[in-house]
């Protein structure tokens, strides 16, 4: 059994609140991660992330409550990215070559 096997099937009946939000977390720190954001709000995401991670062991509630904040700001970030798609660029060209062709030729015999 892979680590994370029961984690995939939580969404069975069989599923606990600490399966749920253990998968719920997974789920945040991979998208913590993908994130496309500058590195200072990146290491702010992650270390609210850990304060999370902390809290849940002493606050199942408690932390679920913050994980749900923190999954909102990052979605609304994702989708505020997501809206400001990048002009269409040119196609590259070629660069110029600042050196005549004909020096660069060899004398002949």
């Amino acid at each position: 059994m892979a680590a994370d096997d029961r984690l995939i099937r939580s969404a069975t009946p069989t599923g606990t609140a600490p399966d749920e939000l253990a998968r719920r977390l997974r789920d945040a720190h991979r998208r913590v991660r993908a994130l496309d954001a500058p590195r200072e709000d990146k290491e702010r995401f992650f270390r609210r992330f850990l304060a999370i991670c902390d809290l849940a062991k002493r606050d199942l509630n408690h932390a679920a409550g913050r994980l749900d904040l923190l999954l909102a700001e990052i979605s609304a970030l994702q989708s505020a990215s997501s809206d400001r798609s990048p002009p269409p660029s040119a196609p590259p060209q070629a660069p110029e070559n600042d050196t005549p062709s004909e020096r660069n030729m060899a004398q002949g015999d």
